[in-house]
């Protein structure tokens, strides 16, 4: 991404207000006038209502993340996301500093949700993830919020950080459905996710974004509070993702309407174990798997707490990634990755 999320909020409309862009005009090549997002087969076999209920149930006594933490989220009670019994929104407005794929003309229509399950020491949106900023809403004003994306011309719809409000996305996005919501579904997470929780979600979300952070437990452990089980946790998750969507190719249109699309960001002295992540990749899910090797690490919270992530990454640590990336025999690289790795290389050069 070269505009990271932390520079789309700063520079974006205040929560709710609307950005005037052309409608989306899918390719008839593509077929996407008869396309149907995953949600919307479920509803019509008659199967999304249960999964809604299935859900619900959880947050009696929540464990909807690896946390577990067991509290009944229905009932006003915290556990460690913090999050209400009602869904928090920070922000929904197009976002064009997302994968290309996603951005197309119009803009990923982006719902950030506060709070979070993992909270990063180095996290770029620490108000909304770590402090909770954000409005309450109702499920009916997160459809409506859908429907807005969709009619203002966005490629689909992009919940980032929604492990923690999954119930209340599912409410929202059947209410969606049966008012004319048809875009696909991009479940924007951390990659901390329970496969447990993920089977409820299958045929649900069209596209999977998770980060997949570290390779190391002790890596995650120190910079995300704790979680020493996140590379485990989140390699079970991104197997049981790709079993349900599959590799992401953009279609004639240049979107992308399927798939799992991995992102790993690149942290100084090597923390994130990104040469261990690619060769996993590669031998476990699959070498056509799309990849984006992140560039836009930068001190951002209490990053400068901890001197092995206290400056931002070299060019050459950046290089260095990409080459373990073609090393392991990963062949569906983000273009934009691509293009990075292009600019250092000549300035290298030069």
């Amino acid at each position: 991404m070269a505009t990271t999320r932390r520079d789309f909020l700063a520079s974006s409309l205040a929560f709710g207000g609307t950005l005037l862009l052309p409608p989306a005009h899918l390719s008839a090549s593509t077929g996407a006038s008869e396309w149907l997002p995953g949600y919307g087969r479920l509803e019509q076999q008659g199967k999304l209502e249960a999964r809604i209920e299935q859900a619900d149930a959880i947050l009696e006594a929540c464990e909807l993340c690896p946390r577990r933490c067991g509290v009944d989220r229905g009932a006003g009670d915290k556990g460690y996301c913090r999050a209400p019994s009602r869904v928090m929104v920070y922000a929904a407005q197009p976002h064009f500093g997302e994968e290309v794929s996603l951005v197309g003309s119009g803009g990923s229509g982006t719902v950030f949700f506060s709070n979070c399950n993992l909270r990063c020491v180095f996290c770029q949106n620490w108000s909304i993830a770590h402090k909770g900023m954000g409005n309450r809403i109702s499920d009916e004003r997160l459809a409506d919020h859908m429907l807005r994306l969709q009619r203002i011309g966005c490629h689909n719809i992009n919940l980032v950080t929604p492990t923690h409000v999954m119930p209340h996305i599912l409410r929202a996005t059947r209410i969606a459905f049966h008012k004319g919501l048809r875009l696909p579904l991009v479940y924007n997470t951390s990659g901390y996710e329970r496969v447990e929780i993920l089977r409820i979600l299958d045929g649900v979300v069209d596209i999977y974004l998770p980060d997949c952070k570290y390779a190391e437990s002790t890596m995650a452990a120190k910079y995300s509070s704790g979680a020493d089980s996140y590379p485990a946790v989140t390699q079970a998750a991104l197997l049981e993702m790709h079993r349900q969507v599959g590799v992401a190719k953009p279609a004639e249109d240049g979107l992308m309407y399927r798939g799992l699309m991995i992102r790993h960001l690149v942290m100084p002295n090597r923390v994130a174990g990104t040469r261990e992540f690619t060769r996993w990749v590669a031998e476990e899910v699959s070498p056509d798997t799309y990849v984006n090797i992140m560039s836009q690490y930068h001190v951002a919270y209490r990053a400068a707490e901890f001197p092995r992530i206290a400056r931002a990454i070299t060019a050459g640590e950046y290089l260095e990634a990409m080459d373990w990336a073609e090393q392991a025999g990963l062949t569906n690289l983000d273009p934009r990755s691509l293009a990075v790795r292009a600019v250092y290389r000549r300035r290298g050069a030069a």
